[in-house]
């Protein structure tokens, strides 16, 4: 190469860096927010996931309590029967 091409490859050294050195601080910034983004979805995604395991174990319970008053076949069937309406709801 001649002394030409050197002395023209300064300058485009010279803008070249400080270009990059701004675009992989926007790539660390994009990159953050992305994390950030994950790890509230993700917690997000948990605490659902514990709502649906909740509601799920009360269901549970009622289909319980229903199979048990379907197979027994005691006289008080009636007096189960309004006992279980007297009781609060647990659903939401």
């Amino acid at each position: 190469m001649s002394e030409n091409a050197i002395f023209a490859l300064i300058p485009i050294l010279g803008v070249s860096i400080p270009i990059f050195g701004i675009l992989l601080t926007g790539f660390r910034r994009w990159a953050d927010l992305k994390e950030k983004q994950l790890a509230l979805t993700a917690t997000q995604t948990a605490e659902q996931a514990a709502q649906y395991a909740n509601r799920i174990a009360v269901l549970e319970e009622r289909v319980a309590v229903l199979n048990r008053i379907v197979t027994d076949r005691n006289e008080g069937l009636a007096v189960q029967i309004e006992s279980l309406r007297d009781q609060p709801k647990k659903l939401n």
